[in-house]
């Protein structure tokens, strides 16, 4: 295994004492931000490592020597607060004047107090009667990707990984980033409008943490890979059968329920550092 180190500025102290603290001999340039330390003189370390990057705001990774971003055939986001900034179901409640009480219920949601299908038919419920040019105006407005996001969907592409996008959020979003970033496939929820105007229902079966995990399942064996060739991302509760089913998690500014299910958590830098994970 490998540790790779990332964060906004990494001083040659900082590495110092990280290879003091894993026995590492070797420490490889990724980038200006990120490291790879490797040929430990002895098994992994304790949670020493992990204390010490948390302290100095640094990302840091056990990889499989060798891993390469090439090596993955699929790659499957969550877009709400992983790929975008916002949770959009919040921002369209700000629209309705119930932000309050729908981003009371997401939070719930994300730390998996709540099951996920109850809190989308909770929430959506509370939009009804909102007009739908508010989910454009949420868009246009409020919607931005997170650090990161076009640099890694390039790398991506230029490794020839397919990608894909599948969120418990909506389809009007979904569908515009997988124009705009390019994505192979997008699944998530649609919610009904008649006559201009949100009803407070989802059209068609629920998006939640088992549909996502099972659409990675099937776009994973209708491209024939096994299940290491897939690397995901995501930032809640309900991506946890996601990971489990993928052979590489990365936890986004995750809550804790996703953290303990996760390969690697990135805290500090964008999501260009998953495609450094593999560089």
């Amino acid at each position: 295994m490998n540790l790779v180190v990332q964060g906004e500025a990494i001083a040659p102290a900082t590495l110092r004492r990280l290879a003091d603290l894993t026995g590492a001999r070797n420490i490889d340039i990724v980038d200006a931000h990120a490291f790879r330390l490797g040929g430990f003189r002895r098994g992994p370390p304790d949670d020493a490592v992990a204390a010490f990057c948390a302290e100095a705001s640094l990302d840091a990774a056990w990889v499989p020597e060798g891993r390469r971003l090439g090596d993955f055939g699929l790659f499957v986001t969550d877009m709400d607060a992983t790929l975008i900034n916002i949770e959009c179901i919040d921002e369209i409640a700000d629209m309705q004047g119930v932000k309050a009480e729908v981003a009371a219920i997401t939070g719930a949601a994300m730390r998996g107090e709540i099951d996920f299908r109850t809190s989308l038919a909770l929430r959506v419920e509370l939009l009804a009667g909102l007009p739908e040019q508010a989910l454009a105006k949420v868009y246009a407005k409020r919607l931005r990707l997170n650090p990161g996001a076009e640099t890694l969907m390039a790398s991506l592409k230029a490794a020839g990984v397919r990608t894909a996008l599948v969120s418990g959020g909506f389809t009007y979003f979904t569908e515009h980033m997988r124009r705009e970033l390019g994505f192979d496939y997008a699944w998530a929820n649609e919610l009904e409008i008649v006559d201009g105007r949100l009803t407070g229902r989802i059209i068609g079966a629920i998006v939640d943490g088992q549909a996502k995990a099972d659409r990675l399942a099937a776009t994973r064996d209708a491209l024939g890979l096994a299940p290491e060739k897939v690397l995901c991302a995501g930032d809640g509760a309900n991506d946890i059968p996601m990971f489990r089913a993928a052979g590489f998690g990365v936890a986004y500014r995750a809550k804790p329920a996703l953290r303990e299910a996760a390969d690697c958590c990135l805290d500090h830098v964008g999501l260009e550092g998953i495609a450094r994970l593999f560089a």
